[in-house]
């Protein structure tokens, strides 16, 4: 049953994805160079929606917190978002959105997987030679949240984190509607 909610939920979010421009290597450079801020829009709609609904789901009993799972925080994180965000902007594509791109006909997106499947290859390849240096080595904490939130400690003790996600997505909501067309 799982996988097949995981398809639903994967084709839907695929759709999206499509229909918001979000697969188009022209609207995710626009967004880049801030000439085009539908889809910062958008993203931040997602992320404010998705995070007040989570969060009050949690509040309300529905959503128990030992599902969430936060990733350790590394210098080894850092890299791998500098990369991911130069090959975002010189590709026009993330993971997520080179995929749709590929499902929808667009052949550069499928040399974008190539370079990623490649990479993550090299990546397995290199790990046992990081696993050791400061590559991995924990930063603020390793596993923490912003707020207490549940099982993980809190960069910031004494606030709800519940009530700071729920505050933090109404204002990317806000954030979200407030924003121009263009910074240009």
């Amino acid at each position: 049953m799982e996988i097949i909610l995981a398809v639903i939920l994967g084709t839907v979010f695929g759709f999206v994805l499509q229909r918001v421009g979000a697969a188009d290597p022209d609207k995710i450079i626009g967004m880049l160079r801030l000439t085009d801020m539908h889809l910062v829009k958008t993203i931040l709609t997602g992320i404010g929606v998705s995070s007040a609904v989570l969060f009050i789901g949690m509040m309300a009993g529905i959503v128990d917190s030992g599902h969430l799972s936060v990733k350790s925080m590394h210098a080894g994180v850092i890299a791998g978002g500098l990369l991911l965000g130069l090959g975002w902007a010189i590709s026009g594509f993330c993971p997520g959105t080179g995929l749709v791109a590929a499902g929808s006909g667009r052949m550069d997106a499928l040399f974008y997987i190539l370079g990623g499947l490649v990479g993550a290859g090299l990546f397995t390849l290199m790990y046992g030679s990081l696993a050791e240096t400061a590559v991995f080595t924990s930063l603020f904490g390793g596993k923490v949240t912003l707020a207490q939130t549940g099982k993980y400690d809190a960069l910031v003790s004494g606030i709800n984190g519940t009530l700071l996600a729920i505050i933090a997505g109404a204002g990317f909501i806000l954030v979200s509607f407030k924003l121009p067309k263009s910074l240009r």
